[in-house]
């Protein structure tokens, strides 16, 4: 028996059960526009957040009954991890998980000694997903939490420690490989800075852009056909991050000649700790060609960091669900749970709860989301308010064939006298909201 054994498998039980732990909404194989939702969400259960953390905060110890945590990590305790966590993920039904090195391991103090741990770790995981049939959507390797990592790794002031981080990616990318893991997701935790005043910013950003460039090199070397994720975030607990956003990535990646080599895990609290909409997010990333994956979690609006709680309001996550239907879905990426409970939820059984609401929820959003894209109306809307740009002149502009003096001519000659026109944005809005039914 394990921490999570007194729970029966979770299964699909429809909107009027009383059963707190069963799926009302998430039916894995009911079609949705030619898809099973299954494979329109791919979740993933986070190896960290459930399983490695203990409930703690700033103020106070963990509240967590994990017994298979504390200063140093044994290879019994690693071992009765990997039990309780695919214990879970098997009851759960969830297709994948996610996980970073040290999470998983027992404690190491040399590079050798991290190496063999994480081979004895890597056989266990594999025969527990030959067992339970669970995938890996990707695999991370922790280069954050240890104190050698406080002035970053791939952005460190001292080589060595450089040196360190990229023996953990090379092993974790090659266990991540043979585990049939679809990504492999490069989390800058502390890639960023506290203060310019100490801080050479180009040649950090060099180091950077050499480190992720060794990655896609190395990638290819050993024949991983998945995909390279650098994850945004803007700060905290670095005062500015490199990786603040989307844009910040893409413009980071043409510069170093990475743009079609590297995409991105959007994560939504990231998103908001950015001062941007999920949305927005999704979108510039569909846009620019770099979406990838999607950590799955909200922020509380009161608080300025990364409280990392799980998904609730599925309204909210519509546009972002029209944007990624319309932009045909993950290929290797999923909605990963990169969620935590809170420090008072303390019986088990609360993992259950908050995976069960948090994937309903994104099946509400999901199902929103086909209406919205099947009704056609807010394509049209959008459509509508373009309709200018597919007219003669529209058309001269976007070809080329007008350059700025024969169109400032042609203005002139003509007497634009253009006018403001409805955006028509409280339609649009509606139009979300009249779908979230469900």
């Amino acid at each position: 028996m394990s921490l999570f054994s007194d729970i029966a498998p979770v299964r699909f039980e429809g909107p009027d059960t009383a059963n707190e732990y069963a799926f009302r909404v998430y039916d894995k194989d009911r079609q949705v526009l030619g898809k099973r939702m299954e494979d329109w969400l791919r979740c993933a259960v986070c190896y960290w957040h459930s399983f490695n953390w203990p409930g703690q905060d700033i103020f106070g110890a963990g509240t967590l009954p994990r017994p298979w945590l504390g200063p140093s990590i044994t290879q019994a305790m690693a071992d009765a991890k990997l039990d309780a966590a695919f214990d879970f993920l098997s009851r759960l039904g969830l297709p994948y998980f996610t996980f970073h090195d040290v999470d998983a391991m027992a404690t190491a103090t040399t590079l050798k000694e991290h190496e063999h741990n994480l081979k004895i770790i890597e056989a266990h995981i594999q025969e527990k997903m030959a067992a339970t049939g669970v995938k890996l959507l990707w695999g991370t390797a922790n280069l954050f939490s240890h104190p050698r990592y406080a002035a970053g790794a791939a952005t460190s002031t001292d080589p060595e420690v450089y040196g360190w981080a990229a023996a953990q990616v090379r092993g974790c990318l090659e266990v991540t490989h043979r585990l049939g893991g679809d990504n492999y997701v490069l989390w800058g935790g502390r890639e960023g800075y506290d203060s310019l005043l100490n801080t050479d910013l180009k040649r950090e950003l060099d180091h950077y852009g050499r480190f992720l460039s060794m990655v896609v090199e190395h990638k290819h070397r050993i024949g991983f056909k998945g995909s390279i994720l650098i994850e945004p975030k803007p700060f905290e607990p670095t005062k500015h991050q490199y990786d603040r956003d989307v844009a910040a990535v893409y413009a980071f990646l043409q510069r170093y000649g990475l743009a079609k080599e590297v995409k991105v895990n959007i994560e939504v609290n990231h998103a908001t700790l950015a001062g941007l909409d999920f949305e927005h997010e999704v979108a510039a990333a569909l846009t620019y060609g770099i979406f990838g994956s999607i950590d799955i979690n909200r922020g509380d609006p009161r608080n300025g960091w990364d409280t990392d709680q799980f998904p609730n309001n599925a309204q909210e996550l519509v546009p972002a669900f029209v944007a990624l239907i319309e932009g045909g879905g993950f290929s290797t990426g999923g909605f990963n749970f990169d969620a935590k409970l809170r420090r008072q939820s303390v019986d088990p059984a609360d993992l259950y709860l908050a995976h069960i609401s948090g994937i309903d929820t994104l099946a509400r959003a999901l199902l929103a989301a086909s209406d919205v894209v099947t009704e056609r109306k807010l394509a049209e809307l959008k459509k509508a308010r373009y309709g200018g740009w597919d007219g003669e002149l529209g058309q001269r502009i976007e070809s080329g064939s007008l350059n700025l003096a024969t169109l400032a001519d042609l203005a002139t000659a003509e007497n634009f006298q253009p006018t403001v026109r409805s955006g028509r944005q409280e339609l649009a809005e509606s139009l979300i909201a009249r779908h979230c039914k469900y």
